[in-house]
């Protein structure tokens, strides 16, 4: 598990999770596991834990348990699925929503501009668009609005204008291709500019924010009262849009009130506080050091 990838905030998200024994629960980000053996570690026989990841990769690190189903699917199908397998509700909800570490460090998957390697980024390899496709049929304003939008990126009219310009020359069908036109336009830190128009890349090609919103929908729906729903995001758009979810029911983060002008609240915050890694669990997996957890009851 640990040269796959390090589970982040292990003890936080499950300690926030309040397991049952006997109770039903999802890991929908199954990844290396991690979180899901401490899962099912504190489960008797009566309980069990269904996961779920759309990466074939990931199929390999499933254990042999009766307590637990493996989904092969994008988790923003969790309650369709969960019917199929005769779930109607569960204790506890939990999503990691970090890229894992295998998926960045496998050169041909294309999701880091360290390695040259096919302009890829697609978390399943089962689909027909990648990062290629973005950067070579995206127009100037769609490039704008992902770089701005999903990367953050200071100089998105800039680097959109570029990127036509250059794919008008010749294809960028690499990600040292893509690098060398990065390098034209990048201003500030090399690595964090490179990492910012990477992240909007792979956030465009996976839908990551529609497939976020539509797992916190089912997630909300599936809970029992009184269920808990841990998330750990790790930028600021994925936070932002849970926060609001978790206060209000809402993306937008806008109170609903009932028809007496009573404020509808569908969760009551764990914590009030974001929860982030200690100082110690930072300095030992530096992807930690992003993380924030928030975990809320369902009323």
């Amino acid at each position: 598990m640990s040269e796959y990838h390090i589970s982040v905030l292990l003890h936080e998200s499950i300690e926030g999770l309040d397991i049952s024994s006997d109770g039903k629960f999802v890991d929908v980000t199954f990844g290396a596991g991690g979180h899901a053996r401490q899962i099912i570690d504190r489960l008797s026989a009566k309980g069990h834990l269904y996961a779920f990841d759309q990466d074939e990769d990931a199929l390999s690190n499933a254990p042999e348990d009766e307590r637990f189903t493996l989904i092969p699917t994008n988790f923003r199908y969790m309650s369709k699925f969960l019917r199929l397998k005769g779930v109607a509700q569960v204790d506890g909800v939990l999503a990691d929503l970090g890229v894992s570490s295998h998926q960045l460090d496998v050169p041909e998957r294309g999701f880091s501009y360290r390695f040259d390697a096919p302009l890829d980024m697609r978390m399943n390899v089962r689909s027909d668009f990648s990062a290629a496709d973005v950067v070579k049929n995206y127009s100037e304003q769609a490039l704008v609005q992902i770089f701005s939008e999903y990367g953050e990126v200071r100089n998105a009219i800039t680097l959109a204008k570029g990127i036509i310009a250059e794919r008008n020359l010749a294809a960028i069908r690499t990600t040292f291709e893509l690098n060398r036109v990065l390098d034209k336009y990048l201003i500030g830190p090399r690595m964090r500019y490179l990492s910012q128009v990477y992240q909007a890349l792979r956030m465009e090609v996976n839908d990551e924010i529609g497939a976020l919103k539509a797992m916190l929908t089912d997630g909300l729906k599936v809970l029992k009262p009184g269920g808990r729903f841990a998330v750990i995001t790790f930028h600021s758009i994925e936070d932002r849009v849970v926060k609001n979810f978790f206060k209000s029911g809402s993306f937008e983060g806008q109170l609903i009130k009932d028809a007496f002008g009573n404020i509808e609240r569908p969760f009551t915050l764990v914590n009030k506080k974001v929860i982030m890694a200690s100082a110690k669990e930072q300095k030992s997996n530096a992807r930690s050091r992003s993380a924030k957890l928030r975990v809320a009851t369902k009323n």
